[in-house]
C-alpha cells in the first residue's frame, strides 16, 4: 500500500489534472475556521462520475486516502486531509443537468454552487431555498447536511435532496432514491449519505427539490431590550404556525460589528431579522401577527424593507456577520461553533452562554437561526496565544455540553468533521458504534475522509 504509487497511477490517468504543487495543496488543506491546515499529498480534478469511479478504484487498490473538495467553506475541518492522500476537487463537475419545472426538481452535478443553480432557475419562476450564507457547492452542502437562514420554512438539505448518485470507496457507482416525492421501498440510503461528510462515498449527482418563487416578499428588523424577549417572540411565532421564511437573531455584540462593518445604524441591542414569503395579503397578515407579538415583548420599531434592493442590503449585512464580527478585533481569527436545542430551551441556553462570555476575556458575537433552535458563536482570538486558544476551546466545550444537557445536539449546521468528533459518543451513545459499523461495511480500508465523524478503522 503506497500513497506515492497511487499518485503516480493517477497522474498517468489524469495528466495535468493532477498536481503536487505546494500552493494548490495548501489551498486544499484548510477550511474557513480555526482548524490547523494539513495539505494533501496531491490534488486531482474530476470531470465525470466515471472518472471519480476510476480515481477511487486506483486509490482503493493502493490504500490512498481520498477527501472530496468543493470550494472549501466547511467549518469543522471536513475537507482537511487529516491523513494526507488525495484531495478530490469536484468543482469542474458544475453542470445543471436537468430542470423539471412541472415536477419542481432539478438534477445537478456536485460542483454547482447554490447561487449558480438559482441563476439558472431565474427564468423558470422556481428557486432552491437552502442558503447557508456561503456560496457553497451543492455536493458539499449535501455532504455536510447544510441548512441556513431559510431552514425554518423550507427545511435543510436533508429535506431537499430527493436522490443521489454516489461513488463508493471501491469505485462502484450507486443511485439512491428517485424523483418521486415519497417511497416505501427499502432503506433510505439518500439520508444516509446526506451529512456523511465524504466518509461513506463521493456524491457525483444530486436531485433537488425546488420551490416556486413567492409572489411577495417583505423583510423587517426589530430590536429588543434583551435576548429573552426576542426568543419569546420567536417561540410564540412558531407555536402560532406563522410560516415565517427567515427569523434570525443577532446579539448586541454582533450588531455592533455589523454597524461598523456594513455602515448601518441599528440600535446595538438584540435584534431579529425576519422575512415573509407568500401572496401580498398573506405576507401582510404574517407580518402583522409577528409585529404584534414583538410589540408585546418590548420590540422597538419594526423597520420594513419591501423593495428588492432594500431587502438585499438588509440580508447582505446579515450574511456578512462573520466578517463583521471579526472586525471587532482586527487581525483575530474566529473560532466558530454552533449548537441546536429544542426551541423551548433556546433562551435558557443562550442566557447561560452569554453568562460564560461575560466572564471571559474573549469577544464572541452571537448569531442564531432561532426559528429552529440553532445559534452560532465566533469566538475571536489570537491563535498564537495558547491561553486564548485554551479559553476558546473551553467556551466551545461548554456550549456543546450545555446543548446535550438540554436535549439538543452539538451541531445543528456546521457538522462534525474532526472538530466535534469528541462529543459524538456523549450525544449518540451506542448509535455512534453503529455509525462506525456502517463506515467499515462501506469503506473497509478506511480511505474515505479518514478521521472524521466516526473512529478511524
Amino acid at each position: 500500500m503506497s500513497v506515492a504509487t497511487a499518485i503516480a497511477a493517477l497522474e498517468l490517468f489524469l495528466g495535468d489534472r493532477l498536481t503536487c504543487a505546494e500552493a494548490v495543496r495548501a489551498q486544499h488543506g484548510r477550511d474557513e475556521a480555526h482548524h490547523a491546515p494539513r495539505p494533501p499529498d496531491a490534488v486531482a480534478w474530476a470531470e465525470t462520475s466515471e472518472e471519480v469511479s476510476r480515481i477511487l478504484g486506483i486509490c482503493a487498490e493502493h490504500g490512498c486516502p481520498v477527501v472530496p473538495f468543493g470550494v472549501g467553506t466547511s467549518l469543522e475541518g471536513q475537507i482537511i486531509p487529516a491523513q494526507g492522500g488525495l484531495s478530490l476537487d469536484l468543482s469542474r463537475m458544475n453542470r445543471v443537468l436537468a430542470v423539471n419545472a412541472d415536477d419542481l426538481d432539478a438534477v445537478v452535478q456536485p460542483g454547482v454552487t447554490r447561487m449558480a443553480l438559482n441563476a439558472a432557475l431565474r427564468e423558470t419562476g422556481l428557486f432552491f431555498p437552502v442558503d447557508p450564507g456561503a456560496d457553497a457547492t451543492l455536493g458539499g452542502m449535501a455532504a455536510t447536511r447544510a441548512s441556513g437562514t431559510n431552514a425554518v420554512r423550507y427545511g435543510t438539505m436533508r429535506e431537499n435532496v430527493l436522490a443521489l448518485e454516489v461513488v463508493l470507496a471501491d469505485g462502484r457507482v450507486i443511485r439512491t432514491g428517485s424523483r418521486a416525492r415519497k417511497s416505501a421501498s427499502g432503506y433510505d440510503l439518500t439520508r444516509l449519505f446526506v451529512g456523511s461528510e465524504g466518509t461513506l462515498g463521493v456524491i457525483t449527482e444530486l436531485t433537488l427539490r425546488l420551490f416556486g418563487q413567492p409572489e411577495a416578499i417583505s423583510a423587517a428588523v426589530c430590536a429588543f431590550p434583551d435576548i429573552d424577549s426576542a426568543v419569546r417572540t420567536v417561540i410564540e411565532t412558531i407555536q402560532m404556525g406563522v410560516p415565517v421564511a427567515r427569523i434570525e437573531l443577532l446579539d448586541e455584540v454582533q450588531i455592533r460589528g455589523v454597524n461598523a462593518y456594513s455602515g448601518t445604524a441599528m440600535a446595538e441591542t438584540p435584534t431579529l431579522f425576519l422575512e415573509f414569503h407568500g401572496t401580498e395579503a398573506g405576507v401582510a397578515e404574517q407580518a402583522g401577527q409577528v409585529a404584534a407579538l414583538a410589540q408585546a415583548h418590548g420590540g422597538a420599531g419594526f423597520d420594513w424593507a419591501t423593495r428588492p434592493e432594500d431587502r438585499t442590503r438588509l440580508w447582505d449585512a446579515r450574511h456578512k456577520a462573520y466578517w463583521a464580527g471579526k472586525a471587532l478585533r482586527p487581525g483575530a481569527q474566529g473560532w466558530v461553533t454552533d449548537a441546536c436545542v429544542p426551541i423551548s430551551r433556546l433562551a435558557e441556553c443562550i442566557a447561560e452562554t452569554k453568562a460564560d462570555l461575560a466572564e471571559s476575556p474573549l469577544i464572541a458575537p452571537l448569531v442564531g437561526h432561532v426559528g429552529d433552535g440553532n445559534f452560532h458563536l465566533a469566538i475571536l482570538l489570537d491563535p498564537e496565544v495558547e491561553a486564548e486558544r485554551a479559553e476558546a476551546q473551553r467556551l466551545s466545550a461548554r456550549i456543546a455540553e450545555r446543548a446535550l444537557r438540554m436535549g439538543g445536539t452539538v451541531s445543528g449546521e456546521h457538522g462534525v468533521g474532526f472538530g466535534k468528533i469528541g462529543y459524538l459518543r456523549a450525544e449518540h451513545g451506542e448509535a455512534w458504534e453503529v455509525m462506525g459499523a456502517i463506515k467499515r461495511a462501506l469503506d473497509p480500508q478506511g480511505i474515505l475522509n479518514p478521521g472524521k465523524i466516526v473512529p478511524s478503522n
